[in-house]
């Protein structure tokens, strides 16, 4: 397998599942809200997994070098399974606390704590229909590349 950017075709793979993904997020983000975020692009959480995308090309890269009864596949489908699962299950958990804390700060009554000063990161985790899409992306392109 050839490289084409780094000079490790595993890593080239993986980057343009990241890359392709998170740019994806910018046209799903306009098709739900009908407005154009550039910054999506560098944002954690929404559709789809850029996580999901760049483990899952990562995985089809190491089966496509190595084999797919390789020991290095089999290191990267756990590593792909642990992804998935942090993706769309603690992630997404902490996501949806984030949104609960920061009504609390919001509405705080009293004077605010001096830890008040900053809104939580709401968009972390992915739910499990952006860590499909994210595999789907990932597999598409480490099939084609």
């Amino acid at each position: 397998m050839n490289s084409f950017l780094t000079g490790n075709y595993i890593i080239d793979v993986a980057l343009v599942c990241w890359f392709s993904a998170q740019a994806l997020k910018i046209l799903t983000h306009y098709c739900k809200t009908h407005r154009i975020r550039l910054r999506m692009f560098f944002s954690s959480g929404g559709l789809p997994s850029s996580h999901t995308s760049t483990v899952i090309g990562a995985l089809v890269a190491v089966g496509k070098v190595c084999g797919t009864t390789s020991p290095q596949f089999a290191i990267m489908a756990v590593l792909a399974v642990i992804v998935m699962y942090d993706a769309s299950g603690v992630r997404l958990e902490t996501g949806r606390q984030a949104v609960i804390l920061n009504y609390i700060m919001d509405h705080w009554r009293e004077t605010p704590p001096d830890i008040f000063q900053k809104d939580l990161k709401e968009l972390v985790g992915h739910t499990p229909f952006e860590v499909l899409a994210g595999a789907l992306v990932g597999l598409v392109l480490g099939l084609l590349l």
